[in-house]
């Protein structure tokens, strides 16, 4: 699958890569499937069991290692990288081997398939192998301008989806989770996404599991319902989480998220340039602990976003990085009693000079839904 990336941009993020592993003491770096490789030349591998690499001396020009049959899916970018397409009788792994035969270290990708590694291991025993996501992954966290508009596209389509949530369209009572998840995730692809990456539709006492499968409960009046849900627009991800609840919470329920839309809001404001990604957890957590519910709050506060639904950098305690303009990252603090009920409240948040800016401004209410 190839993703529209111009060339003067690929040159561009090459050239940045290649600083980086200068400076890192990288000789090649090697990515196969995950998204460093679109993000890099714009083609997205799929996960065969025929090897497909790219190969990104530090001194030459990147090759696309390949598999014959999948050449046409590759929109060829002259002047960034050439194509080697190989065929079913031959040796791929051998094929990178001898691209890489003069470099002592290699940066391979997080997604690499192990089999792929361990026969380039056999092949190419001088190798001492590093992590590409510290050459690759410091570009990615940082998004430009073209990036940061296709996060606004997304982050407003789920919004479309959410306002209908809100304003009682999708029914709820009676239904199942996975049917309604089905609704919404109709909805998501309606509204201009490419794919659902995820709808999680949990209600009562399953949204006490943060990542709840939606199944066959069959949605009641009277009870919360969580929902996360986003997908792909353009190459890069949505990511949001509402909660409803069908009909009038109790003086508890009411509480407790007037406790989360406070930490939420914290966590957003936290998102400062040069502040640390771990305040943004603290912001949010302190607010959530002071009320007593800080044993309910099981997760980090966020997570990185862009061509992945999770990147760095992460919101959670211990990561000192300083934020940066172009950070973009969700902000989704949570409670969750188990047994009982549960709740989580997410935007997408994108560090600016001007601010923490969020991609997502539906209502941040608990909103009633009677429908």
């Amino acid at each position: 699958m190839a993703f529209a990336i111009d060339a003067k941009v690929a040159n561009s993020r090459l050239d940045r890569c290649r600083e980086i592993m200068a400076r890192r003491g990288v000789d090649v770096l090697l990515l196969s499937v995950g998204h460093d490789l679109p993000y890099l030349v714009g083609y997205h591998a799929m996960p065969l069991e025929r090897l497909t690499m790219l190969v990104v001396p530090r001194d030459a020009d990147p090759v696309l290692v390949i598999p014959r049959l999948e050449a046409p899916r590759v929109r060829e970018l002259p002047g960034v990288f050439s194509l080697h397409a190989w065929g079913e009788t031959e040796d791929p792994v051998g094929a990178v081997a001898s691209l890489v035969r003069n470099a002592s270290v290699a940066a391979v990708g997080d997604q690499m398939w192990s089999r792929f590694l361990v026969e380039l291991i056999n092949h190419s025993p001088h190798l001492r192998y590093a992590r590409a996501n510290d050459i690759v992954g410091e570009l990615r966290m940082r998004k430009d301008a073209t990036e940061i508009a296709a996060l606004t596209a997304a982050g407003q389509a789920i919004d479309r989806v959410a306002r209908q949530l809100h304003s009682g369209e999708i029914p709820l009572i009676g239904r199942t989770e996975a049917a309604v998840s089905a609704d919404m995730s109709a909805r998501i692809i309606a509204e201009g996404h490419d794919k659902v990456n995820f709808a999680i539709v949990a209600a009562g006492e399953n949204a006490a599991s943060p990542h709840h499968h939606p199944g066959s409960r069959i949605i009641r009046e009277g009870e919360i319902v969580l929902c996360d849900f986003g997908g792909t627009m353009n190459g890069y991800c949505s990511d949001t989480t509402r909660c409803v609840f069908t009909g009038t919470p109790s003086q508890e329920i009411a509480e407790a998220y007037g406790v989360l839309k406070a930490a939420e809001a914290a966590g957003v404001q936290a998102g400062v340039i040069g502040r640390s990604c771990e305040s943004v957890d603290q912001a949010a957590r302190s607010i959530i602990d002071a009320a007593g519910f800080g044993e309910y709050f099981v997760h980090r506060t966020g997570h990185g976003i862009g061509m992945e639904e999770h990147e760095d950098p992460y919101m959670v305690a211990g990561n000192a990085l300083p934020i940066e303009a172009g950070f973009a990252f969700s902000v989704e603090p949570g409670i969750y009693v188990p047994g009982k009920w549960g709740m989580r409240l997410e935007d997408i948040v994108v560090a600016t000079n001007d601010g923490p800016v969020s991609m997502n401004n539906e209502s941040h209410d608990l909103v009633t839904v009677v429908a």
